[in-house]
């Protein structure tokens, strides 16, 4: 069974993470609480089964997947998230796990930010309602540690309702939408 949400501190699990596919792969499972085979998960992340299987293997030895309980075919393996979502947090005073981070994180924002760079590519074949719905905003606060955290907190609160994996009374017109958000002290 998943947990909500699980802090990476193990250098050897960032460095796990740190792959394009894994990253799909890992924000496929704990955003929708599917539970996939690796043929099924190979069409997502644009690999062929064996190799995606490879993947889901590797995450699971840092206990960032788990093989599920078979579908009824017990031919057939299959696997789930062990959380709904991840945050990092590396040992500041170790350079190694400190370097596994940036590692993970350089994964994560050239992903994120060739997703943003695509929907601007198409964004004029995208229907009028989600071209006028869609944001990209930068705004420089001017806060204390403090009301960071609940500036962050009250942003949680604001897209808890409508987490993909947890939205049961989702309109049928509704699409997965990334936000991507991050707020931190500029130097």
């Amino acid at each position: 069974m998943a947990q909500s949400n699980v802090t990476i501190t193990d250098p050897q699990a960032m460095r796990a993470m740190a792959h394009p596919a894994r990253i799909g792969i890992i924000e496929h499972l704990s955003s929708t609480g599917a539970v996939v085979t690796a043929t099924e998960m190979a069409g997502l992340v644009g690999l062929s089964p064996s190799a995606t299987s490879y993947h889901l293997r590797e995450l699971a030895k840092y206990g960032l997947v788990e093989q599920a309980p078979s579908r009824g075919d017990a031919r057939e393996r299959v696997w789930r998230s062990t959380s709904s979502g991840w945050s990092v947090g590396s040992d500041a005073d170790e350079p190694d796990a400190r370097a596994a981070e940036q590692a993970l994180v350089d994964v994560y924002l050239t992903r994120d930010f060739a997703r943003l760079r695509d929907w601007f590519a198409r964004q004029h074949e995208e229907p009028v309602e989600w071209r006028e719905a869609s944001a990209l905003m930068g705004q420089i606060l001017l806060v204390t540690a403090d009301e960071l955290r609940q500036v962050n907190e009250a942003v949680r609160e604001v897209l808890a309702p409508y987490r993909r994996r947890d939205r049961v009374d989702a309109p049928a017109d509704a699409r997965p939408v990334a936000v991507h958000y991050a707020a931190f002290p500029l130097s």
